[in-house]
């Protein structure tokens, strides 16, 4: 929602593309802990697994898509939660567990 981040423009540490829908693997899922509108959620559910401290299978965390394919809408930060915490269930989902830093040139 008034960014620029898409396929075209997230790149790993390495400059290299990240892989998004149709890739393989996908790992499009970014971990955000996050609602469309970039705040927090204000229930009493985990949207975080632990402040992104727990590797267990039970849990999850919100993630959005960062080529804002599915999930229902075109936000990249939100658009469904993990389906655990553990590495194996983050590529599971969809992702690699992966975070994403910015900044500003």
């Amino acid at each position: 929602m008034g960014n620029n981040l898409s396929r075209t423009t997230a790149i790993t540490e390495k400059s290299e593309a990240v892989k998004g829908a149709g890739d393989k693997p996908n790992e499009h899922d970014i971990l955000t802990g996050s609602q469309p509108d970039g705040t927090a959620f204000t229930d009493t559910d985990d949207h975080t697994c632990k402040n992104y401290t727990s590797s267990s299978a039970e849990g999850s965390a919100q993630v959005g898509h960062f080529d804002r394919t599915g999930g229902g809408n075109i936000s990249w930060n939100s658009a469904h939660a993990s389906k655990g915490c553990g590495q194996e269930n983050l590529v599971k989902t969809g992702g690699a567990g992966l975070f994403y830093c910015f900044a500003i040139n």
